[in-house]
């Protein structure tokens, strides 16, 4: 099993309590094409609850034999992104990535390089932000059957300071997996724990302490059931009692749909509930 990187120390369990819950957004839409010619086309729009929409459109050429991956992005705020991607080139298990960045309306510019450098025992990242400050953030990650240590740090060059640091502890199994993470700078903890119990339930669960907010725990669980192979359903609740269930399917080969809703249940008399849906097409 592949050492993750810092920040995917607890994926597992972070993606079961976070992701494809459709609540957070009224409507959002993606639309994915692939060319003959390794050329990646990918739309995407949504809609707040607050009536705010957003979009992006996003085309991305790939050559394998190069290692080489280039991607460019304009998103409705006029932002224009432009990344640069080498991947194996250098060296095995080196990937490089350069990012350019302008704002028309602003004249704003912004330059980034980021280094991933992966091993069998070793997962190590370094970003470097070349235009503001510069700063550096760099993190690493060393695992042994199963177990994984790994710390970060940010340094702002102008300053001559950290900027912050954290560190994180865990344990993966082809079942389950288990993480204990201290982040902003050693004040944030967090527990969390994921078991996949069979082929159709899935599990996770986590509790955060913020120590400079007082002894209060955050508490945090969910679950996710594939009916089929092509659905499945999900739920959370946290310790405020605020819930969410959500429901994807995938209609035919290419077209996705899913659905969600949250409810705080100490207010069910009150206007704080939420809907959303999804839709997703591939070609």
């Amino acid at each position: 099993m592949s050492v993750p990187a810092f920040a995917d120390i607890s994926k597992s369990a972070n993606d079961l309590l976070n992701k494809d819950f459709y609540h957070l957004s009224a409507g959002t839409i993606e639309v994915k094409s692939n060319t003959p010619n390794n050329v990646a086309f990918k739309v995407t729009g949504k809609s707040s609850h607050e009536k705010a929409t957003s979009g992006a459109l996003e085309g991305k050429y790939s050559d394998k034999s190069l290692g080489l991956t280039l991607t460019q992005t304009w998103n409705t705020a006029n932002a224009l992104d432009t990344k640069i991607e080498l991947a194996d080139s250098l060296a095995k298990g080196l990937k490089a990535e350069t990012i350019f960045q302008f704002l028309p309306a602003t004249n704003n510019k912004g330059v980034k390089l980021n280094l991933t450098f992966k091993q069998s025992a070793f997962h190590g990242r370094a970003f470097f932000d070349l235009l503001k400050g510069p700063t550096a953030n760099v993190d690493a990650v060393i695992g042994h059957e199963g177990f994984l240590a790994g710390a970060s740090a940010g340094y702002d060059v102008q300053k001559a300071a950290l900027t912050g640091y954290s560190a994180a502890v865990g344990y993966v199994a082809p079942t389950y997996s288990a993480a204990v993470t201290a982040t902003d700078n050693l004040s944030v903890f967090a527990a969390s724990y994921y078991h996949k119990v069979n082929k159709q339930v899935e599990a996770s669960a986590k509790a955060t302490w913020n120590s400079k907010s007082g002894s209060a725990v955050g508490l945090e669980v969910a679950s996710k059931y594939r009916l089929d192979p092509v659905s499945f359903a999900k739920a959370k609740i946290n310790d405020r009692g605020v819930a969410a269930v959500a429901y994807n399917v995938l209609l035919r080969p290419g077209v996705t749909v899913g659905i969600g809703a949250s409810f705080d249940t100490q207010k069910i008399d009150q206007a704080t509930h939420k809907v959303g849906a999804s839709f997703t097409f591939e070609s």
